[in-house]
């Protein structure tokens, strides 16, 4: 009785067609041998294979973004009643406002034109690109060999806690805290704070080529933060007093290729909580912003930088300098590299609003962080500005 219950209860798995045969054949110690080896000899071909594929996903380089978001992505995408991205037919690819800055060293009229140039952009576009920019290109190229370099380790390196010997959540990858697919970020990226440079950086050739990058960076930035508040009326040392090495740092990025692109952003939708953000990109596309209401896509210059105003320069100069919304969309085939950095002020300063009636209240870096942590936190997005508008609650 004791065989024929197991018999019973193994022929319940089978069906019908095969009930007969196992009736008869499981009644012999025998034939439960052989049955017992199968068993056992496909136990371990089942671990060997998942350890396999284990020990493939820990050398590998790519995050295991569809292993983590699986339900996150088919259901999105199976619930989705239009397409998250518009098709590229739909998006036009332009040029971003070219600005050779060679002419400021021109002086007169040609000085005052190029500078009507960045603020008019500034106004209109709330981004634009340059050339002439004082970075050389071997400089470029250095750091956009030092990123590709970065992000072949392994993954498993990469999310140790002791990366680079950064500080801890320098890397960073997907998004933790997407609830929906909307909310999710088909991108990995190294953040990089200029204090890590001289502390635990030092000495590497990530920490060198990071330190002369950032220091021609930033001194392009204040340079172009001068020029910014002058055409507004102000002479102001604002900008090189806040905004230091310590309170800047620079973002790596790396958009592995996308299965189910255009389905995904690279990056979802945001603006930039800083003052100013330059961005070093390769000839792959996939950067798109905000102009007139419509998402439009920017076509990729390599040899240019691409400049776009933050949120603190939004409110500093009253509203009149735009803060636009960007993204990058995921590419099928190709993956892309870019590096930011981003000029941010050190976290007391308070940003003053300049001219009248102000739109904003004052406010400052810290409180302006706190603020978007919070509504990431409890909303799934960033709210911004708006939370600072003069009567606002």
């Amino acid at each position: 009785m004791h065989k024929r219950g197991k018999s019973n209860a193994i022929c319940t798995l089978h069906t019908n067609h095969t009930k007969k045969y196992y009736r008869t054949c499981l009644h012999t110690p025998f034939h439960w041998f052989i049955y017992i080896i199968f068993a056992k000899t496909f136990c371990f071909a089942l671990s060997t294979f998942l350890q396999v594929k284990s020990l493939s996903m820990m050398n590998s380089s790519d995050p295991p973004f569809y292993e983590i978001y699986k339900t996150l992505i088919e259901e999105g995408l199976g619930k989705a009643q239009k397409p998250i991205i518009d098709k590229p037919s739909i998006i036009q690819e332009c040029e971003l406002p070219m600005i050779d800055l060679s002419k400021l060293r021109l002086g007169g009229v040609e000085r005052e034109e190029c500078m009507e140039d960045i603020a008019k952009a500034s106004r209109e576009w709330g981004f634009f690109q340059v050339m002439n920019h004082g970075i050389p290109m071997e400089v470029l190229e250095e750091i956009r060999l030092e990123e590709v370099n970065v992000f072949q380790r392994p993954f498993v390196e990469k999310i140790g806690e002791k990366f680079l010997n950064l500080s801890p959540g320098s890397y960073r990858w997907g998004t933790p805290s997407a609830t929906c697919i909307h909310q999710l970020s088909w991108s990995e990226a190294l953040h990089i704070s200029l204090e890590d440079i001289s502390g635990s950086l030092t000495g590497t050739p990530l920490s060198s080529t990071v330190e002369q990058y950032s220091e021609l960076v930033l001194k392009l930035a204040q340079k172009l933060a001068e020029i910014l508040a002058e055409k507004l009326g102000y002479k102001s040392t604002f900008f090189q007093e806040t905004c230091v090495p310590s309170s800047c740092y620079l973002r790596m990025n790396r958009y592995p290729p996308c299965p189910i692109s255009p389905g995904l952003f690279g990056l979802m939708p945001h603006t930039d909580s800083d003052f100013l953000t330059i961005l070093s990109q390769d000839e792959v596309g996939g950067l798109q912003l905000v102009k007139d209401g419509k998402w439009i896509a920017v076509k990729p210059n390599p040899q240019a930088l691409v400049i776009n105003i933050g949120d603190f320069f939004q409110a500093w100069s009253n509203g009149i300098y735009k803060s636009v919304e960007h993204r990058v969309v995921a590419n099928e085939h190709a993956e892309r590299f870019s590096t930011a950095f981003f000029v941010c002020p050190i976290k007391d300063a308070v940003i003053q609003i300049c001219g009248e009636p102000p739109k904003y209240r004052p406010f400052s870096y810290q409180e302006y962080r706190r603020q978007v942590h919070k509504d990431v936190k409890n909303l799934g997005q960033k709210v911004g500005l708006a939370r600072f508008l003069v009567g606002a609650t």
